[in-house]
């Protein structure tokens, strides 16, 4: 792995120390409109149970927290970093038992099965170190008919290619991709 490579991880992929709370100033920054499009698109309904995989900073947690405030939003993450400013950035929210946010990773996550109505992903898989394991656990704690939604950017690097057939190796079915302004969105079901 190269010097770039290392860093670019450490900033943004599974932020750490100093460069991962930078990262995450950045990502606060830059995803938000794409954030915004992607529960746009969910349209979350203000009850809905939502899991966000990778949550970063936390600001789609938040909009996810407004758009169902009678809801559940959870999330995991594995940077301790990430887990502070999402926390930071959704202190009411938290204080409400609106939202729940732990550190843990895709491949194990902290939840019972069928909890959730709906799941995303935003930037995230990219970096999960077993996709279709991670897909198969977003699968075990997903409701009967619930919903997968992965998020990238140009920035990312994911390539279209091969997202809807990971979906459908992890037992997800209707998978399907819309074109954003800001990326593309991969959105799939639990038959």
């Amino acid at each position: 792995m190269s010097l770039t490579h290392r860093l670019l991880m450490r900033a943004f992929g599974r932020p750490e120390g100093l460069l991962g709370r930078l990262g995450g100033i950045i990502l606060a920054r830059t995803n938000r409109s794409f954030a915004e499009e992607i529960v746009t698109l969910l349209d979350v309904g203000p009850s809905e149970r939502v899991l966000e995989v990778g949550f970063g900073p936390g600001v789609c947690i938040d909009l996810l927290a407004r758009a169902a405030p009678m809801g559940t939003i959870a999330g995991v993450d594995p940077s301790a970093a990430m887990v502070k400013q999402a926390t930071a950035r959704n202190a009411a929210a938290i204080r409400a038992g609106v939202v729940d946010l732990r550190r843990g990773t895709v491949e194990n996550m902290p939840f019972q099965d069928h909890t959730f109505d709906t799941a995303l992903a935003i930037n995230s898989m990219q970096v999960w170190p077993d996709a279709e394991a991670g897909l198969r656990e977003i699968w075990r704690v997903l409701a009967a008919g619930g919903r997968v939604a992965l998020g990238f950017t140009p920035n990312s690097g994911q390539p279209r290619a091969g997202v809807r057939e990971i979906l459908s190796a992890a037992g997800f079915d209707a998978t399907r991709l819309e074109d954003l302004r800001g990326g593309f969105c991969a959105l799939a079901r639990k038959a």
